[in-house]
């Protein structure tokens, strides 16, 4: 059954990636071996602009979901029981359940009303979508710094102010070491969620910032092109590497820890 489930998710992906070498026209003819259509979406002026938008949005949000959801995920393992913290709690993992059409429509409202109120915001565009993808990909990026958090050994830290450090310090020489690999995590997850975007980015961008989301599923209904395949082959091929880059940076801090660890223990012996 595993089998099964494994081929009926994976199948269909690896006939696109084969397909995108068709030299035919239509995607389900193969006619030859071929890689114009490569070529074809490199000379696509309009899929490569939303391809950078939406590069640029995934970066930026990135970095942004990580700063804030690790002030979040702090202030949820770390402070103790403060008025309101279990409505913050609730507020912070709210997007992770929300449909992503309530999210969307929320923003897009929160837009006008700041447009009409104060004069904010416009032009809607790439800060829109930065600040609209920042607004749910925290809340996956505090649910797994938190776990991390959660099962850190406070006693490392406890030592640390013991011997004079301050808590910014501590933060920064124990605390951030330690969860790097949730931090790395956290952020390939946040850029993979704002790439991927495609209601959410609908609601709350202008004309002048389509990512590639919209611009391909734009495309699809006219009818699938070799070339959305192309795309798609090259996409699947940069989130692999990134998984496997990601992976062994994680696997290679991990296994420098343990030796770490195992020569302390052993100078302490």
């Amino acid at each position: 059954m595993l089998g099964i489930g494994l081929i009926f998710l994976y199948a269909p992906i690896l006939s696109l990636v084969i397909y995108s070498f068709n030299e035919s026209r239509l995607v389900t003819v193969w006619s030859g071996f071929s890689i114009k259509w490569y070529g074809e979406l490199f000379r696509d002026q309009q899929m490569m602009d939303a391809a950078w938008v939406s590069i640029r949005v995934a970066v930026y949000t990135a970095f942004a979901s990580v700063v804030l959801g690790t002030m979040a995920a702090m202030t949820l393992t770390r402070l103790r029981a403060f008025p309101g913290k279990t409505l913050f709690s609730a507020m912070i993992t709210a997007p992770l359940v929300m449909p992503e059409v309530i999210t969307g429509l929320s923003i897009l409202l929160m837009f006008v009303t700041l447009a009409d109120v104060f004069g904010i915001g416009q032009t809607r565009g790439v800060w829109s979508i930065w600040a609209a993808h920042v607004t749910f990909s925290m809340a996956f990026v505090t649910v797994v710094v938190s776990s991390r958090l959660s099962e850190l050994d406070r006693s490392l830290e406890e030592a640390a102010m013991d011997l004079g450090a301050n808590r910014i310090k501590v933060f920064f020489v124990i605390t951030l070491p330690i969860i790097a690999p949730a931090l790395v995590s956290g952020w390939l997850l946040a850029f993979t969620l704002s790439l991927d975007d495609l209601v959410i980015a609908s609601f709350v961008s202008g004309p002048a910032s389509t990512t590639l989301p919209m611009k391909v599923f734009s495309s699809v209904r006219l009818g699938v092109s070799p070339k959305v395949n192309a795309l798609a082959t090259l996409l699947i091929l940069a989130a692999t590497t990134a998984a496997v880059v990601g992976w062994w940076l994680m696997s290679r801090d991990e296994k420098k820890r343990e030796r770490e660890i195992q020569q302390a223990l052993q100078q302490d012996d």
